[in-house]
């Protein structure tokens, strides 16, 4: 197996840091933090630039903040400078593992995503009669950090870049700590509960390794059980067939896998079904001929959009946000759903 040195160059290089920089600008020069990096943006990255080189980088403090759609989860925002440096990174590593990720592995990646997720299992549906599907119990709060960090060497080199890697690590330890039930496995001591785990969620550094967690999940779905409809979105992920009793000793079979990378499923859900029943997955009911937004979705967007028009607000900002939902919505078969949601009057604002 092939393994990378000599990347950390790359990494720190100013014309790569002037790209990371460009990214992780994109869509946010009118925030506060940006814009104060802006100001001297060339000094700033030549700032970073040594301390990645004499490896006196430290990353900074997290600000943290709740989302509660589809369920409450504790956002990590990094400051804007670690932002720079999780691209900088990720412009050199992810190469790497990109043609290593099997093609229906769909989230966070370069030309994947929730439409071609869709499409994929709408193909499936259509193709078997069953499917399971699973997802991961506390999947950011449970990443073991021992386990991320042995695949990241298998392929990595350079222990420069490695050190770097666990900088970033080191970072999220204990971000998610509320978040996580401590979970024992086999052979664990009373020292296990010490293990240091968890990835900040909202961070480009996590989804990436989020999806190098789990490609060793994703191979064993497709070389060892066999399995040729297979899909995965970050931590929810489907296994099609026409064999009912062979789907239920591939569910056992991934509760032993998954036991392997310290994570648990949601054991009550991880069940087979008829795919003419549809497919719950990525906020859609997917049937082998059409889709349906899950009632909740339409129900939470029904408050917000009730909330938003009772306050005060701005005709840019509500119109951004119906955007977004005719955006997510337009996946399914939802012209009417879509029309009658915006049919409720809007008050006049005074400018």
């Amino acid at each position: 197996m092939k393994t990378y040195k000599h990347l950390y160059p790359q990494v720190y290089s100013f014309e790569n840091l002037l790209i990371a920089y460009y990214k992780a600008r994109k869509g946010k020069r009118g925030k506060t933090q940006v814009a104060g990096f802006e100001r001297n943006f060339e000094e700033q990255l030549f700032v970073i630039q040594d301390e990645l080189l004499n490896k006196t980088y430290k990353p900074e403090e997290y600000a943290g903040f709740f989302v509660h759609e589809p369920k409450k989860r504790l956002i990590s925002a990094a400051p804007f400078r670690d932002r720079v440096v999780h691209h900088a990174l990720c412009n050199v590593i992810v190469p790497i593992w990109e043609p290593r990720f099997i093609d229906t592995s769909y989230a966070n990646r370069v030309g994947k995503g929730t439409h071609r997720a869709l499409a994929k299992t709408t193909e499936y549906a259509r193709k078997y009669r069953w499917f399971l599907q699973c997802d991961v119990k506390q999947f950011f709060p449970s990443i073991d950090h021992a386990i991320l960090r042995a695949e990241l060497a298998r392929l990595i080199a350079d222990k420069d870049v490695l050190w770097l890697c666990d900088q970033i690590l080191k970072s999220g330890v204990g971000v998610l700590s509320e978040q996580y039930d401590m979970t024992y496995f086999p052979n664990d001591d009373i020292f296990a509960a010490n293990r240091p785990r968890g990835l900040p969620i909202g961070n480009l550094t996590s989804q990436f390794l989020a999806n190098v967690y789990l490609n060793s999940l994703d191979h064993f779905a497709k070389r060892d059980l066999k399995c040729n409809g297979y899909i995965r979105y970050v931590d929810d992920f489907l296994l099609f067939g026409n064999d009912l009793r062979q789907l239920y000793r591939w569910r056992e079979m991934i509760f032993q896998k998954m036991a392997t990378l310290r994570l648990t499923l949601h054991e009550e859900s991880a069940l087979v079904f008829s795919t003419q029943s549809g497919i719950p997955f990525l906020g859609f009911r997917i049937f082998p001929d059409h889709r349906r937004v899950k009632s909740r979705k339409v129900i939470a967007f029904r408050r917000r959009l009730k909330k938003t028009l009772a306050g005060n607000f701005t005709y840019d900002g509500l119109a951004s946000s119906i955007r977004g939902w005719i955006n997510h919505v337009r996946y399914g078969d939802t012209h009417g759903l879509t029309r009658s949601m915006l049919r409720q009057p809007i008050p006049r604002v005074s400018v």
